[in-house]
């Protein structure tokens, strides 16, 4: 099949192989190692990273947190039922751009009546103006900032393929990486949701050394690619950064005879993005929309820990090019019939 039509990563998942439940404890997800050398699969645990890196290792984790943006209430003049998920603010002007689902069209200037965790009235946000892409830019009629409103009246954004999108407590927790830093994303960076403090102790003990990141994922990394060229697909843009320090660390990992190992596709992509042409990072930040294809030369990593992504994904593409698309189907397949949990809060893959 061609490596550049999007049908050519489309696979059959049966439904009770999309984990609803993270594992319990996080480092018992399974994981699947992919060496790329040998051509070889192994079948192992989250909590075996630190036999099968070595000390030289580099892991590159991106520390965005996310925040709890899907809001519910009513239009407050009619009261009919509103869903919306916040995408973003800009931090002059205090206006939201929000995802918006309600029966019939918002007008300008109509209100909408956020409702608390306990289902009570609060804040009020007002209709600005309609995105080219059909979002809406709301005004809160409200001094208190952002991040506390978020707080007060938003919820955690699990993906609609986990128990239909309802949230319950443990999300707050399960659906946020130990070490998340920066509010911004929307979705989880799940790669990372496998790691325990415990883990990571004893990867630092073993001499494996960590760099951060922040990428703040976007909505649009549940999109399917809905063009049948790749090269017809226009990215969705994330807002990245990369530190001087972090930096360093992955420019100094080759000369220690060590691998720089991304931990999920946002970070490939935010190493990527900053690299130069000889694979060497500075201190970076920026927009993102780097779309990673077969045929891309990576500069910047040399491995990938990734959870299994959607059919006709982005990251499903990003994976195939760094491993080849015949060999990550095949490895799907493998995975499929080895009882493998995908998507969130399910297993990962380890490509060496």
């Amino acid at each position: 099949m061609n490596d550049h039509l999007i049908a050519s990563y489309d696979y059959d998942l049966p439904r009770e192989r999309i984990a609803q439940e993270p594992a319990a404890v996080r480092s018992d997800a399974r994981l699947m190692v992919l060496d790329r050398q040998s051509d070889s699969v192994e079948h192992c645990y989250i909590r075996d990273l630190p036999e099968i890196l070595a000390h030289e290792d580099t892991l590159i984790l991106n520390n965005s947190r996310v925040v709890p943006a899907r809001l519910l209430g009513h239009r407050t003049r009619t009261e009919g039922r509103w869903q919306g998920l916040y995408l973003r603010s800009d931090p002059e002007t205090g206006i939201w751009e929000v995802l918006s689902k309600t029966r019939g069209r918002l007008q300008i200037g109509e209100s909408i009546t956020l409702q608390d965790r306990k289902a009570l009235p609060g804040v009020e946000l007002q209709v600005i103006a309609r995105t080219e892409t059909g979002n809406l830019l709301v005004k809160p009629l409200s001094e208190t900032p952002t991040s506390e409103l978020l707080h007060q009246f938003g919820w955690v954004p699990i993906p609609p393929y986990i128990r239909d999108g309802r949230m319950v407590d443990a999300d707050v927790q399960a659906y946020q990486t130990v070490y998340a830093q920066h509010d911004g994303s929307v979705a989880a960076p799940t790669a990372g949701l496998h790691f325990t403090q415990p883990l990571l102790n004893a990867l630092d003990k073993k001499g494996v050394r960590r760099a951060e990141v922040t990428l703040h994922v976007g909505i649009g990394t549940f999109r399917p690619i809905s063009v049948d060229q790749l090269e017809d697909h226009e990215m969705h843009t994330e807002w990245a950064s990369l530190s001087a320090s972090a930096a360093k660390t992955i420019n100094d990992t080759p000369a220690r005879g060590g691998k720089r190992i991304a931990v999920g596709t946002t970070s490939v992509r935010t190493v990527e993005s900053a690299a130069a042409e000889d694979g060497t990072l500075a201190e970076w930040s920026g927009p993102c929309n780097l779309f990673i294809t077969p045929g891309y030369s990576f500069k910047a990593i040399d491995g990938l820990l990734t959870n299994f992504h959607l059919p006709r994904s982005s990251l499903l593409v990003l994976v195939s090019a760094l491993a080849g698309r015949e060999r990550i189907m095949k490895a799907y397949q493998e995975a499929i019939d080895n009882e493998y949990r995908f998507f969130s809060y399910g297993d990962a893959m380890l490509i060496l």
